[in-house]
């Protein structure tokens, strides 16, 4: 299974979530420079649209741009404390054919004061006639960062529910 992980803003793939996705398939996880590529999103889409990507995953300004690439692709995603109301950095939406896709696990972090989790939840529930399947995982206690352990528990939980 081909898994594409897009980072967030200056961030990258750490060694020890590259090894936890590692278990599921093969996975891409390109260099993006938001700053300086105001089209990241339809770069990423034309970049990995003949992969054959089963699954997005993403976190902060990589699950805003996950939460669309899994859009055209049609596939699940996995978003940790996707900045989907608001960014600091302006991205470019582009126009996609589909506005939805099969699944989406959502992880949000009540204490995170970059992605407001409050404006996430609100643009999640404005979309939800286009996303049939939103599974929302709020922690009381996480903030923007996502410790190792909280990302190998959502990355388990999300594989299973795509088992069932």
């Amino acid at each position: 299974m081909k898994i594409l992980y897009i980072h967030g803003l200056n961030g990258s793939l750490s060694p020890e979530k590259r090894e936890i996705l590692e278990q599921f398939g093969e996975v891409f996880s390109p260099a993006i420079n938001y700053e300086a590529n105001p089209k990241a999103i339809e770069d990423l889409i034309q970049s990995f649209k003949s992969k054959d990507i089963k699954i997005v995953m993403g976190s902060s300004m990589g699950g805003f741009s996950g939460y669309y690439v899994s859009n055209s692709l049609q596939c699940p995603a996995l978003l940790f404390n996707p900045a989907v109301a608001e960014r600091t950095v302006y991205q470019i939406v582009p126009d996609i054919t589909n506005k939805k896709s099969s699944y989406k696990q959502i992880v949000l972090g009540t204490q995170d004061d970059i992605v407001k989790p409050r404006k996430t939840l609100n643009f999640l529930a404005e979309t939800l006639m286009l996303q049939p399947q939103y599974k929302i995982h709020v922690h009381n206690n996480l903030a923007h960062r996502i410790p190792l352990d909280i990302f190998e528990e959502e990355v388990n939980l999300f594989f299973q529910q795509l088992t069932l």
